[in-house]
């Protein structure tokens, strides 16, 4: 099977593509956006694709990319192929026309890549024409990134916000983290710095969606959030470990 026809693309104009798996079908389906640049591309193959973390659903796909870029917080976990911190937890029923003959669920492992470029906080990726800024936004996953453009006020938010409940209860999620990513992203809308949000999961979304999506988050991140984060991510880990264990080689 062809690129063409494992995945759907449009063109949301001003140089952004928008790409994503037509036979996944699942709630971690998720966006790629490819953002074409005077200079490169970011996320096209052979020039640089950056990873916002390193779950299942957003790095599985790297090893066909020749520069990849992930936070320094979880290059290792890429570096090595830790299904673990990658959340690798896929079933059959998601996937509604295989890769290949005999592909299985069950067999699927993030494959290890070695990172080409480790990003920190305020690194910039030029694409010539425009300009990146990397934001480290942890609380989803302890090396969450988002890529900023300051000129044209867009902000690829990859999983640290999307138009839905954001997830907390991960392996290396951490709410006190989470927080503060939220009141960062309070302060990009306060100081008019983003009308559009490109997120890694769902539709595309602006600035008061934004604030109200992060103000929500902090007003329910009370001790009860807490207690009950804490079990969901005690049965994750413990699940994660159990399936991660049984597809060991």
């Amino acid at each position: 099977m062809s690129a063409l026809e494992w995945y759907a693309h449009k063109s949301l104009g001003d140089g952004i593509f928008w790409i994503q798996e037509r036979f996944y079908e699942s709630g971690n389906r998720a966006n790629i956006w490819l953002d074409h640049g005077a200079k490169e591309d970011a996320a096209c193959r052979p020039l640089l694709a950056v990873a916002t973390h390193v779950h299942f659903d957003h790095s599985g796909g790297l090893y066909q990319f020749d520069r990849v870029a992930v936070h320094h917080a979880e290059a290792e976990a890429l570096a090595r192929g830790d299904n673990f911190e990658t959340v690798t937890w896929l079933s059959d029923s998601e996937v509604v026309r295989a890769p290949s003959p005999g592909w299985r669920a069950r067999q699927f492992r993030v494959q290890a890549v070695q990172p080409t470029l480790i990003l920190q906080d305020g690194d910039v990726i030029n694409l010539g024409d425009r300009q990146l800024t990397v934001m480290h936004m942890p609380g989803h996953s302890r090396g969450s990134i988002c890529l900023h453009d300051k000129d044209r006020k867009i902000l690829f938010s990859g999983d640290v916000v999307y138009d839905g409940s954001l997830i907390d209860w991960l392996p290396y999620s951490r709410i006190s983290d989470y927080v503060g990513t939220c009141e960062r992203l309070i302060e990009l809308v306060d100081r008019g710095l983003v009308e559009k949000v490109l997120p890694g999961h769902f539709n595309t979304f602006g600035a008061e969606r934004l604030f109200r999506l992060a103000s929500n988050y902090i007003s329910k991140a009370g001790i009860c959030h807490k207690v009950s984060t804490f079990a969901m991510r005690s049965l994750a880990s413990l699940a994660l470990r159990v399936t991660n264990s049984r597809t060991s080689p």
